[in-house]
């Protein structure tokens, strides 16, 4: 007997209609995942202590997790212990690009209303922050139910074009977010700006929790292609002729080192990563954020 595909295959999402129900199909995996987690019960990113760090009021020391673990951490409190969490989708040019039935921009979209529902569903704020148009637009996190519709409205109005601009989106949610919260950010991280990664660096510095999820096509991490080809840029007028059989040992020798010093730098700066393929299932990348062991 065939084996019949999984409702929360690319392909089958293709043909539900509208985001917000394809949202919730993602959301039900999700679920279904954590039941049957060992880490059953975990929530999105929330903890009852922090590690201790300059500025932060001696008193709220937690003296007993001192003695017993040896560890400075502070004791958070009810107003302190609600998220407020914002998600960043990359909308820039390059997003745009698919080899399969979802584009990066789609899948990324898929993926940032499915959190939203879940952060929203805990009773915890959602907001976001959308790179489409001349400059980042946001929409403030609220914990009503109801705003996922507004989130979801922006989603499916947005398209993937233009420059990429994450330090930008680093800034403004800085700027706009001088209380602790977090910022997760879905993007393919093509960024020309070598401070792209600082700017992440910094919002994690100031005590936000940050959490990349870097969506890729198949076709740019396995170099499938064979004949020769004009390459064209997604975000500007660059065309390049290439002849892939002489350069792909190069592209991926590169890409791999991509990907590690991103991983890399995220991790020195205590930001939670997650690589996403467009040809996997959309709950399993965030089941895995949400099933990933905590660092301290």
């Amino acid at each position: 007997m065939p084996k019949q595909p999984s409702p929360l295959d690319p392909e089958v999402l293709r043909h539900l209609k509208g985001l917000n129900v394809q949202a919730q199909r993602v959301v039900e995996g999700v679920l279904a995942g954590l039941h049957r987690s060992p880490r059953h019960g975990t929530s999105i990113e929330f903890a009852e202590h922090k590690d201790y760090s300059p500025g932060d009021d001696p008193r709220h020391l937690d003296w007993r997790v001192l003695g017993r673990l040896d560890r400075y951490t502070v004791k958070k409190y009810e107003e302190e212990t609600h998220l407020r969490a914002t998600l960043a989708v990359d909308l820039s040019g390059s997003m745009a690009y698919r080899s399969r039935s979802l584009s990066k921009a789609q899948y990324a979209a898929i993926l940032a209303a499915s959190l939203a529902a879940l952060i929203l569903k805990q009773g915890d704020a959602a907001g976001m922050i959308l790179t489409s148009g001349s400059q980042p637009a946001r929409i403030a996190p609220r914990a009503k139910t109801e705003h996922l519709g507004e989130l979801v409205t922006a989603l499916e109005a947005s398209q993937a074009e233009g420059p990429t601009r994450l330090r930008e989106v680093a800034l403004q949610y800085m700027e706009q977010n001088p209380k602790r919260g977090m910022l997760v950010l879905f993007s393919d991280l093509f960024d020309e700006d070598p401070e792209m990664l600082a700017s992440l660096k910094m919002v994690a510095a100031r005590g936000h929790q940050v959490v990349v999820f870097q969506v890729l096509d198949p076709d740019e991490l396995e170099f499938p292609f064979e004949d020769p080809a004009i390459f064209e840029s997604m975000e500007d007028d660059r065309q390049i002729l290439t002849f892939p059989h002489e350069i792909k040992r190069a592209y991926l020798d590169e890409m791999t080192e991509f990907l590690s010093h991103t991983k890399r730098a995220l991790a020195e700066g205590r930001m939670a990563y997650q690589l996403a393929r467009t040809d996997e299932p959309l709950h399993q990348p965030l089941l895995r954020h949400l099933t990933a062991p905590k660092a301290r």
